[in-house]
């Protein structure tokens, strides 16, 4: 994979060791040997949701999910796996080829690699954020360092991996349901009718995504709670209620649903259309806003930037036909 580049970017590639990912997998090298990364994140299978609307939130601030981080990656005959074919390869010359040996101690076979410390540590380097946020390319200036289990990285070293790192890594992971809302009058609507609207509460329960990182004993847990549910109606030629569009979630429920003997009551979440779509229909957009919270290993937690998940739906708006006789 390294072949043509220069020693320069040869030294960043193989230092940082970027080609490991967030998920907790097994690697096959050029030569077709294993290399594993020992210390990649591993996320419990999320309860989502059953529809197939379900989507990723989107922060309502500038957050952005963590981007690059350090974390245990090669037991000793693992980084040996993966170096020795990239040294044999000649593709980032001798004379880097040769301190790489030395850093590693690569010739002695008993001790090399420290492989005389095998079980009692990990060679971190620096893993990615398969999304590819802003910064995704921060960790490759360091090259990989050896940790014993139990202790601290060296002091000085950004981005190591913690429970506020692997508490993003879970809020990037949850999917929440589709919010098509239910409107009564079904189909379409009248003028001067007000539409009630609401989402299946069954559905719209907090969402829990776990990441951990399992050789460290590490792990995060991200909640998302549904907060709020906004309507736009996609005309100006409309009121909501309530009249700021924003319907809040009581007991459980997300709006009210309709009710026979309820026609002439105001709805408590809903809108009211004061033109007809003509031959068309209006893009009413229906999003739910959800408060993000995290507890981690040692007891650490917080709050997360609340996030947002939205959809649109077509409405018919028909002028209310008056019949003389």
């Amino acid at each position: 994979m390294l072949a043509g580049t220069s020693p320069a970017y040869a030294k960043k590639g193989l230092g940082g060791g970027t080609e490991g990912q967030t998920q907790q997998k097994a690697n096959a090298d050029d030569d077709g040997g294993l290399s594993v990364t020992v210390g990649a994140v591993a996320f419990d299978p999320p309860k989502n949701g059953t529809d197939n609307s379900k989507g990723r939130l989107t922060p309502i601030t500038s957050w952005k999910p963590p981007a690059c981080w350090y974390a245990p990656k090669y037991t000793p005959e693992n980084l040996q796996a993966h170096l020795e074919p990239i040294w044999a390869a000649d593709s980032t010359g001798y004379e880097w080829d040769s301190k790489q040996r030395e850093k590693y101690n690569a010739l002695d076979p008993d001790k090399g690699f420290n492989k005389d410390k095998a079980g009692d540590g990990y060679w971190w380097g620096s893993y990615v954020n398969e999304s590819y946020p802003p910064g995704w390319d921060a960790c490759y200036d360091k090259e990989y360092f050896w940790v014993d289990k139990g202790d601290a990285p060296p002091a000085g070293i950004k981005n190591v991996i913690t429970p506020e790192i692997l508490a993003g890594l879970a809020y990037n992971e949850i999917r929440v349901p589709g919010t098509k809302v239910t409107l009564a009058p079904a189909g379409q609507t009248k003028v001067n009718l007000p539409t009630w609207a609401w989402l299946d509460g069954a559905d719209f329960k907090p969402v829990s995504v776990t990441a951990s990182v399992p050789v460290l004993d590490l792990t995060a847990t991200a909640t998302a709670e549904p907060l709020s549910l906004k309507i736009e109606p996609g005309t100006a030629d409309a009121v909501t209620y309530p009249a700021s569009g924003v319907c809040g979630i009581s007991n459980g429920s997300i709006g009210e649903p309709y009710a026979r003997g309820k026609a002439e009551q105001t709805p408590p979440c809903g809108v009211k259309y004061l033109r007809s779509s003509g031959g068309g229909s209006y893009p009413l957009r229906a999003t739910v806003t959800w408060k993000i919270t995290w507890t981690g290993t040692g007891g650490a937690g917080g709050d997360l930037p609340d996030g947002s998940f939205g959809a649109t739906q077509d409405v018919v708006v028909q002028e209310i036909q008056a019949v003389n006789r």
